[in-house]
């Protein structure tokens, strides 16, 4: 159950880090949103140092 409920967090991980990347390379990118987004980003990474 552990192995899954992890592969879900590094699956959610890499999809924030995807939409971080994409909204950084706008031309006029949403700070406020991209603040956001490495906020859950973080806490998914502490949530996988955690098991």
């Amino acid at each position: 159950m552990e192995n899954g409920h992890s592969s879900a967090l590094t699956a959610k991980h890499a999809g924030i880090e995807a939409k971080i990347a994409a909204e950084i390379r706008r031309p006029a990118p949403d700070l406020t949103l991209v603040a956001r987004l490495k906020k859950q980003k973080l806490r998914l990474k502490e949530a996988l140092s955690r098991l």
